[in-house]
């Protein structure tokens, strides 16, 4: 049996705080033990991205633990913030990146993306979530393609949602957060205001409190009252509850790798409206000619199209039960987190010889 060192954020299985890179990393860990892998977890704690001297020192104890050519994974908001810990032990452990979302996409300071570099360079592979990202830091950093691998995320096929008949249940799930683009969903509402519809929007409001203050005064402002409510983070049976109850997600996203919350819905039934960014396609499900049947993409950043596409559903019975059917055809091609794992197993198993 092989082993793997796993160093991820502090907090992963915390769930006042879920994401989709958190609920990734847990059920990867666990996804490779029946196939064979002794995970070992080294949860590290700090402000990841961006973390102080004392989250790299305890970074570079954890992994001056791991003894010499042993595989170690290492998530990518880790790894792409500390070229400093980690080049120097690529020359005595075998460093494989899980990246969800490059740091060099949106630099978080003027090095993030020369600090990055160097460590993609050093590590023996590069795991990314999602093809969009596999051609990202392709472009980003001239990465060879022999070294970037993808393991898109898995999903549990749910009990399909019933639906109401007006499809005015509306779903928003992930933490809000200005790259999350709830700010955008409110203005979308707004133009809508005229028809029945009511919208939930699950997740964090504690990371940007400022701007959760700044939509609440917003939808005031735009008469939404109670139609538009932020209940704060959901998991497990309530989260399922809150998909089971949706008939529409909404995702207006200026930032998004993937977008797991599309598949959790997908694995439901539910289509989705959707901002055209990073590999949103990818998870709604890109047909030949290049359209997502599943679903409908506005461009990102433009609340008058997320306006005009909520309208057409809300308007449209016909489009409502098309994408229904599609969402429902999708469901059936949606990969369990096995498979994910499977992939993964492939690149670490590679790493090994």
């Amino acid at each position: 049996m092989s082993s793997v060192h796993v160093v991820v954020p502090e907090g992963i299985d915390d769930p006042s705080r879920p994401s989709g890179g958190n609920v990734y990393d847990r059920r990867l860990c666990d996804a490779l033990t029946p196939l064979g892998w002794t995970v070992r977890e080294h949860p590290v704690p700090g402000a990841w991205p961006a973390p102080d001297e004392t989250a790299l020192a305890t970074l570079a104890g954890a992994v001056a633990e791991i003894p010499d050519d042993a595989v170690a994974l290492i998530d990518g908001l880790v790894a792409s913030a500390a070229p400093e810990v980690l080049v120097p032990q690529a020359r005595r452990l075998r460093l494989v990146a899980l990246v969800h979302m490059p740091l060099g996409h949106r630099p978080p300071a003027p090095d993030a993306a020369a600090r990055e570099a160097s460590v993609f360079t050093a590590v023996s592979a590069i795991v990314t979530t999602s093809a969009w990202t596999r051609r990202r830091i392709a472009q980003l950093y001239a990465v060879p393609d022999d070294r970037i691998h993808v393991a898109e995320p898995g999903v549990d096929r749910a009990e399909p949602a019933v639906g109401t008949l007006r499809g005015g249940a509306l779903l928003c799930v992930g933490a809000v957060i200005f790259d999350k683009g709830h700010d955008l969903l409110c203005d979308a509402l707004a133009q809508i205001s005229d028809l029945a519809w009511e919208c939930v929007c699950v997740g964090n409001i504690a990371r940007e409190p400022a701007f959760v203050d700044s939509l609440r005064r917003r939808a005031a402002d735009r008469g939404l009252g109670d139609r538009l409510t932020f209940v704060g983070p959901r998991t497990g049976a309530e989260l399922d509850h809150a998909y089971a109850a949706a008939d529409l997600l909404v995702l207006p996203s200026r930032l998004e790798s993937y977008g797991m919350v599309i598949t959790e819905a997908l694995a439901r039934g539910i289509p989705a409206v959707a901002a055209d960014v990073g590999g949103v396609r990818e998870a709604l499900g890109d047909s030949a000619d290049g359209r997502c049947p599943a679903g409908l993409l506005v461009a990102p950043d433009d609340a008058a199209a997320l306006g005009r596409a909520l309208r057409d559903w809300l308007e449209g019975r016909e489009l409502r039960q098309r994408l229904r059917a599609a969402a429902r055809a999708r469901r059936a091609t949606l990969r369990g987190w096995p498979s994910t794992a499977a992939s993964v197993s492939g690149v670490l198993t590679e790493v090994l010889r």
